[in-house]
């Protein structure tokens, strides 16, 4: 594990240099890319979602793409669509955006929710169908969407199905002031940094197959499903945590320690992540909306569930 610590550190430092303050988040985009899993990343304009998402991407040397989501977006914009050639007289078939390594969808709940949909399949099962024709999406295969919040201005919620597939959700937040001052010096000296790719996607491949050998105890598979069941059970969620999202949190939590250099998942992973990973999944009660949040939810549930001490 040690020969892949050393890239995973440069990425780690490159990304740091770019996107200033924000460490954490990183670190999270970093788990759910290993994890194979798709990045939801939320704030108000202007928090550098889009620049994090283009900096994670072009630190892999790999295929990428950008869509940009508006309300009259179609879905053939996106996927693609067969068309009649008339020279050959024959239909063809041509490939929208979606199909390359890394896929930074901007402002994803500004396209209307038919639109949104047409990212189902991919996010899933790693194909779409084209006009009876199943085409498989190239490997490895990621989408980095950001979304502000839904109180924006002509934004369309996203449906429970679609943020199901979403491996994290990430509310960046504003930097320190700190932070924000080093940025604005680096705008006034106009030295702002460019990510390179440090890695490739055979990399990433490697990175992912070595994650999914990181051991799992029992007493940590029984606490991440306490966690999962305890949102099930809550009086004020409607619907809790799905089977997706409980092996989503499996995936990160090998994923994170992966990448903090262990072979094991302790319960401290879990927890960490358990709000990125289950908070967004979780539709609330009528009365659950007007008195609380998904997040808040969530962490009263963790406060309440027993850490185990020792893993058999």
């Amino acid at each position: 594990m040690e020969a892949y610590i050393v890239k995973l550190q440069q990425l780690k430092d490159q990304l740091n240099t770019i996107y200033l303050g924000k460490s954490n988040v990183i670190d999270l985009c970093l788990t759910a890319l290993i994890a194979e899993g798709h990045i939801l990343l939320e704030d108000v304009p202007g928090t550098g979602k889009t620049m994090l998402a283009k900096a994670l991407a072009n630190s892999f040397d790999s295929a990428f793409s950008r869509i940009q989501f508006t309300a009259d977006l179609l879905p053939s914009d996106v996927i693609g669509s067969d068309f009649f050639n008339m020279k050959t007289q024959e239909f063809e078939n041509k490939r929208g955006p979606l199909f390359a390594n890394v896929v930074l969808i901007d402002e994803i709940n500004r396209a209307v929710p038919r639109t949104q949909s047409a990212l189902l399949e991919a996010m899933e099962e790693r194909q779409v169908s084209i006009g009876g024709t199943t085409y498989q999406m190239p490997a490895p295969f990621f989408v980095i969407a950001t979304q502000n919040p839904i109180e924006s201005s002509g934004t369309f919620p996203l449906p429970d199905a679609q943020l199901d597939r979403f491996m994290v959700a990430i509310e960046v937040g504003y930097p320190n002031l700190e932070h924000e001052r080093q940025l604005l010096n680096e705008v006034l000296a106009n030295v702002r940094k460019q990510a390179i790719g440090i890695a490739t996607g055979g990399d990433l491949i490697t990175w992912q197959e070595e994650a999914r050998r990181v051991h799992a105890s029992q007493d940590v598979l029984d606490y991440l499903l306490a966690i999962v069941q305890a949102t099930r059970h809550h009086a004020l969620v409607e619907v809790g945590v799905s089977p997706r999202g409980a092996i989503a949190l499996l995936r990160a939590s090998q994923s994170f320690a992966f990448l903090s250099g262990r072979d094991f998942i302790i319960p401290e992973d879990v927890k960490y992540l358990a709000k990125h990973v289950l908070s967004h999944r979780l539709t609330l009660t009528l009365e659950g909306g007007i008195k609380t949040t998904k997040a808040d939810v969530l962490l009263h549930l963790l406060d309440d569930i027993p850490v185990p001490v020792e893993m058999g």
